[in-house]
This record gives structure tokens, sequence and C-alpha cells, in this order.
């Protein structure tokens, strides 16, 4: 798992993506609040045929009032990483920002935690996101925290940039 209010979270499980896929390894990311924009990790995974990104949100859920919209994508997304998980057919399933949705309560934990706990063997499940729930980084193998000591956007005022930020 990677948590935390520093950067580089979906890049480390990215990381953890290429590295299975070199290894001839069958990656799913879901990514539960990205939505459909063009950024560099879809085009560039969409070209390794170990590796498919399935982009499952709308993007943004902080910035909204209304999120029962969020909460059916987040059910549907759920349905999916369900399906992989039990079915075994990935080796490694990345649930990219599962701790937002789990911290704006958008899905329940038990059954998460249950899924995690009764998954076949030889999965790895890996959970990116700000705010993991205690109870997630209890059951978790391996947890890091991604700690903000800098970042351009609040320092200097520096907007997103190709190819660093998307």
């Amino acid at each position: 798992m990677f948590t935390g209010n520093g950067k580089g979270k979906t890049t480390a499980a990215l990381g953890m993506a290429l590295r299975a896929a070199g290894h001839g390894m069958r990656v799913l990311i879901l990514q539960f609040i990205k939505g459909t924009w063009a950024y560099g990790e879809l085009d560039a995974l969409s070209r390794m045929e170990e590796v498919t990104i399935k982009p499952l949100g709308t993007g943004f859920t902080w910035k909204k009032e209304d999120l029962e919209e969020d909460r059916n994508l987040a059910e549907a997304g759920w349905a999916q990483a369900m399906t992989a998980i039990r079915q075994a057919t990935w080796d490694m399933v990345i649930l990219d920002e599962l701790n937002v949705v789990l911290s704006y309560g958008l899905l329940p934990i038990e059954p998460i935690l249950d899924s995690f706990t009764t998954r076949p063997p030889g999965i790895h499940i890996v959970v990116t996101g700000r705010n993991a729930p205690e109870e997630l980084i209890e059951a978790a193998d391996l947890v890091t925290e991604m700690r903000q000591v800098k970042h351009p956007y609040p320092d200097r005022g520096i907007k997103a940039q190709k190819g660093v930020e998307f």
C-alpha cells in the first residue's frame, strides 16, 4: 500500500506494474477516482500487453457536493475488482485511489478486507491513496507512507506539468 499526503503513490504502484510486467506477470490497474482525461500512464500502458489500466471515476471527487455518481462508480469498480481477484486471471491488481474512496465513505471496508484476506494464493494487491483506513494498514503486508516535504503547486505556484504530473 502507498498512502500519505506526499506525491508519488500512483507512480510507485505503476513502477510495481512495470516491474511485474517485465517478469511476464499480468497486471490490472483499476483507477477509482481518475477520469478519462488524457495522461501519460494511459498511453504508455496501453502499449504493454501484460498491463490493463481502466479509469473508473470522474475525477476530483473532493470538489463535488453530490457524491452519488461517485458512489455508483465506486461500487461498479469494486465489482470489477472482486471479479478480477476471485478469477485469479491477474498476477497483480492495483486499486488506485481506493483509500480515497474509503475515506469518503463511498464503499464499506468490510467486504474489501474480506476479499483481500481470502484472495487466491499468488495474487498481489496494491492499494494507493491518501488517508488509508487503519484497518487496511493493519491488514496489509507492506505500507509506505509518502510525506510531502516540498511541492511546486503550493510552494511556487507551478501548475501541473505534462510528463511529470500527468
